[in-house]
This record gives C-alpha cells, sequence and structure tokens, in this order.
C-alpha cells in the first residue's frame, strides 16, 4: 500500500470518528463503506456477528461496544427515514477489522488502524508492512504444504520434496540454499524463508503455485520431470524480476518473521488491555 493511499485512509477513518459521552466511536453504518462492503447485511451477517462473539469470549459486554442506534437519512424530496445503526467504538472497529475480509486494502489498514495507539502515518505504514510480510509467510507455507502433498502422491518422498525445493532456490536466487542461507545470515534450523524479504518470499510462492498447477496439469510422475518442473518455474520467475532491474539474490535479508509476527500479537494483546483499563 502506498503511502498516498495510507494518508487517504487515515484521513477518512479519522473524519468518521465522533465522540460520545466522551468515548471515540464510529458509525457501522460509515464503517461499512469505509472498509468497502456494499450491502449492510452481508456486513452485519458475516463480519459483525464475528466481532460480536469475539467480544463475548473475550468477557466483554457487547452492549458496551456495539449498541444499537437509529440513524436518520434522506430519502429524496426533503424526506428523512430512520434505519438501523450500530455505535461502535475502537474496540468494537478492531474486532470487526480482525474479522473482516484481509484481501481488502481498507480492511488491511483497519485492522492496524484500531491496532495501534498512535495516529502517525509512518508507525501505521510499518505496521501495514509488518502484516503483509507475515501473510506473506504463511501463505508460502501452505502452498509448500500443498505441493508436498501432491508430490508424495506421485512418488516424491520429503528427501525428494526438499532436494527439488532447494533446486527451485537455485534457479530463483543463482545460489544453493545453503550459500543463500550463510549469505543472509540465517541460524541453522531456520528456514531461508523465515528472513527472506516480502518480494522474495513472494517470489517463491509464486513458482510454488505454478508447479502445483502444472505438475497436476500435466500428469508428471517422479523426481526428474518434477524437478525439472520446479526448476523452469524459479527460473521463469527469476527472469520476471531481472527484467524489472531486481536481482533477488542482492536483496537485503528481511527480519526475523517470527520475531515481526510476536510483534504483531503483542501489539494486538495490548489492544485488550488497554480497553479493560478504560472499563
Amino acid at each position: 500500500m502506498k503511502k498516498e493511499e495510507i494518508k487517504n485512509l487515515l484521513d477518512k477513518f479519522e473524519a468518521a470518528a465522533n465522540v460520545v459521552e466522551e468515548v471515540e466511536c464510529w458509525s457501522a453504518r460509515e464503517l461499512q463503506t469505509l472498509l468497502g462492503y456494499a450491502k449492510w447485511d452481508n456486513f452485519i451477517n458475516n463480519v459483525v456477528v464475528k466481532a460480536k462473539e469475539a467480544c463475548r469470549n473475550a468477557g466483554e459486554d457487547i452492549q458496551n461496544h456495539f449498541p444499537d442506534v437509529g440513524k436518520m437519512v434522506s430519502i429524496g424530496y426533503g424526506v428523512e427515514k430512520q434505519i438501523d445503526d450500530i455505535l461502535l467504538t475502537r474496540y468494537a472497529c478492531y474486532l470487526i477489522a480482525q474479522n473482516g475480509d484481509s484481501r481488502k486494502p481498507q480492511v488491511a489498514f483497519a485492522q492496524t488502524y484500531f491496532a495501534v495507539q498512535t495516529r502517525k502515518a509512518e508507525i501505521i505504514e510499518q505496521r501495514l508492512l509488518d502484516y503483509e510480510r507475515v501473510k506473506a509467510r504463511e501463505k508460502l507455507s501452505r502452498t509448500e504444504k500443498q505441493l508436498s502433498g501432491i508430490l508424495y502422491e506421485r512418488g516424491i518422498d520429503s528427501k525428494g520434496f526438499a532436494i527439488i525445493r532447494s533446486k527451485g532456490d537455485q534457479a530463483l536466487f543463482n545460489m544453493n540454499t545453503q550459500v543463500l542461507k550463510k549469505k543472509m545470515g540465517v541460524p541453522s534450523g531456520r528456514p531461508v524463508a523465515d528472513f527472506l524479504p516480502t518480494i522474495s518470499i513472494k517470489a517463491k510462492d509464486l513458482a510454488a503455485e505454478m508447479t502445483n498447477i502444472n505438475v497436476q496439469s500435466k500428469d508428471l510422475y517422479g523426481q526428474p520431470p518434477i524437478e525439472k518442473e520446479h526448476v523452469d518455474n524459479n527460473s521463469a520467475v527469476r527472469d520476471m524480476l531481472l527484467k524489472r532491474g531486481i536481482h533477488p539474490e542482492q536483496l537485503s535479508p528481511g527480519e526475523d518473521v517470527k520475531k515481526v509476527q510476536k510483534r504483531i500479537e503483542n501489539e494486538d494483546k495490548k489492544v485488550l488491555k488497554r480497553n479493560n483499563s478504560t472499563n
């Protein structure tokens, strides 16, 4: 997400905030629009209901965070009618964002906006980058797990899968996994993907996804053809990066993704702690 997008969303979320009885809050109707949900019923049934359940499971009184209210809206010709709305505390908004579709950039922004205490755009931007990296690493893990299962059905054991994956790294980074780990200072016993920058994690994931698809569509069996397929896919991804001036082996390593994930989890815990301290 670009800085201009972050600033634009920050301004919109700030403008939507209200103070009711000295409590900062947001209208669910306005939040629905801010989060990119077109239909009120879908927003309520697919997101708000889950957020209320999370609130209840945290030991909170739902009515303290999701009180029902009415809202007057114009229906034309100077006529107004009252529609259902919900007044949301910052904590309620945080829970809604956590249960929203994080593929929507507005939802990903909101997950950070309602979690961090500061309103500074640069803090929000860094949290979004951290979140994106953690999600990319989780996606790569799922893709490789799926690929491992597919290859097992086609005669490749865990040792063979490790060799194939290593050959893929060689094709993508122009060096084998061990050399890459040494170059990046990856601790012994840790996967190199935990220390790759986000773009390299996504590159590995794309190549693995291509192998997933092609192994099945081409009906490949045995290590030699599958290994070649994976190497070819990683080479194709590397070529694409090189054409855009990106040499993946020259990129600086990223922070240990486990530390990043822990930091995000700790920030999320602080949200609940701050909420409890204000009750």
